[in-house]
């Protein structure tokens, strides 16, 4: 970004800023939505579920020009609403009258994104993980606290209402002291193809969608879905457990008040379903320790097809039938398993008796999540925030720890005070990464 674009959204900070400070239920807030495919689309439905809070999607934008007219093709036979349609995510951040930017974009971006949106002026709903290495959330934090943004991070079940009970119930010691918190995310994809290079699709702004990572040519399997594409590439995704597995570790720690980082964690893994491209591991495992805290947390990805467990795949589906994901917490009076975004059942003692439990339809619960978005750049409380910037951080970070440890092969040590492992260069030097200019997140936010 050019300096003249970057004094700009400084000079126009405190005018917003003020601005913000004093908004009412009366004043409509104006959202820019920012990445417009799969988590995008359901950004957009749950921004739209709320425009009787007088909240206006004002702004689409996306880097692939065919996908944001097909969605503004699909909005606008659906509401009649025509948002402004931009290619480049600064032109909502230099728009004075927009006043929030979600952002749905591949993980590399998350960081950059948010951080200049705080720069200028602009509060944040960014998609989970919010980063794509740990230094990421600290510099989230320091950003948000200094331009007084209200930044909410897509963990989207803390404003689920029965994992929220779930939760408080867990808290209130319904299994007793829980000893042992199992997370799974069992998701079969297909084998990763070699990239080969191809032309630029058109209306692909390939350069913005590479951003911060190397410069590459085009490779549809970059580009690609979750299912064989950028998630499980280290340039741009984290792995499955970045990807869907950062749910259910944030339910864990939540559930948990694991508020501090682990001091250990190790993790194992490798191609063992396919020998083929992909790089982050098939098939991981993982632990982590807490000083002073007398439970373990253990989390387990597999890309190939499975067993279900503890009921979640058979008894208790997921949402798409196929995949098994969810969280078992094992306590010394019983069990209790979340095994989708809106339910949670018990079973209690050696007979695994059904106790307490609430059944949701399943759906990812978007909609609450972005209203609770909007009431606290209402309030200007970041402490209204069912997820703010210290939980993306906190929770984002257990999947980076863990993916270091599995790429350098051993356990690793942490060190708070130092934000840094114990005696580990090659761990080290994995909590963040090189970026490509211009699109440098800044060491001086």
């Amino acid at each position: 970004m050019n300096t003249g674009r970057r004094t700009f959204l400084f000079s126009s900070l405190a005018a917003a800023t003020s601005a913000a400070a004093s908004r009412s239920a009366n004043d409509r807030i104006r959202v820019a939505i920012v990445g417009l495919r799969g988590r995008g689309r359901d950004l957009i439905r749950g921004f739209h579920d709320i425009q009787s809070q007088n909240v206006e999607i004002a702004a689409f934008c996306d880097v692939d020009q065919t996908v944001m007219r097909q969605r503004a093709a699909d909005f606008e036979k659906e509401t009649s609403l025509k948002p402004v349609l931009l290619d480049d995510m600064r032109r909502a951040m230099d728009d004075k009258s927009i006043d929030a930017i979600a952002f749905a974009t591949p993980n590399h971006w998350h960081a950059l994104g948010t951080i200049w949106a705080c720069q200028a002026g602009k509060d944040v709903y960014c998609e989970k993980p919010g980063t794509h290495n740990f230094w990421e959330g600290l510099q989230i934090q320091k950003a948000a606290d200094k331009y007084q943004r209200i930044v909410q991070h897509g963990t989207q079940n803390r404003s689920s209402p029965n994992i929220v009970e779930a939760v408080a119930k867990l808290k209130e010691g319904v299994i007793g002291r829980v000893y042992i918190a199992r997370g799974i995310t069992f998701k079969a994809h297909p084998p990763m193809p070699k990239a080969v290079e191809a032309p630029v699709p058109p209306g692909l702004d390939w350069d913005k969608w590479l951003g911060p990572a190397p410069k590459v040519p085009y490779s549809k399997r970059i580009q690609g879905s979750s299912g064989a594409g950028w998630h499980l590439l280290w340039d741009y995704g984290c792995g499955d457990i970045g990807n869907q597995g950062v749910h259910e570790l944030d339910i864990i720690r939540w559930a948990l008040d694991l508020k501090d980082y682990p001091s250990k964690a190790v993790s194992m893994g490798g191609p063992y379903v396919y020998n083929d491209d992909q790089p982050s591991p098939q098939v991981q495992a993982m632990m982590f320790e807490w000083p002073g805290r007398n439970v373990l947390v253990t989390f387990e990805t597999r890309g190939g097809w499975t067993n279900t467990e503890a009921g979640m795949g058979d008894q208790y589906p997921f949402l798409d039938h196929q995949n098994v994901v969810g969280v078992i917490f094992i306590g010394t009076e019983g069990h209790m398993i979340i095994p989708d975004y809106t339910s949670y059942y018990t079973f209690m003692g050696r007979k695994r008796t059904p106790g307490p439990s609430k059944v949701g339809d399943g759906t990812i619960e978007t909609t609450p999540h972005v209203a609770n978005f909007i009431a606290a750049v209402r309030s200007r409380k970041p402490s209204d925030l069912a997820a703010p910037p210290e939980e993306l951080h906190k929770s984002a970070s257990l999947a980076h720890f863990a993916n270091i440890s599995n790429r350098v092969g051993r356990a690793v040590y942490f060190d708070p005070a130092a934000n840094r492992f114990r005696g580990d260069d090659e761990a080290n030097a994995l909590l963040r990464r090189t970026y490509r200019s211009p699109y440098v997140v800044p060491e001086n936010v």
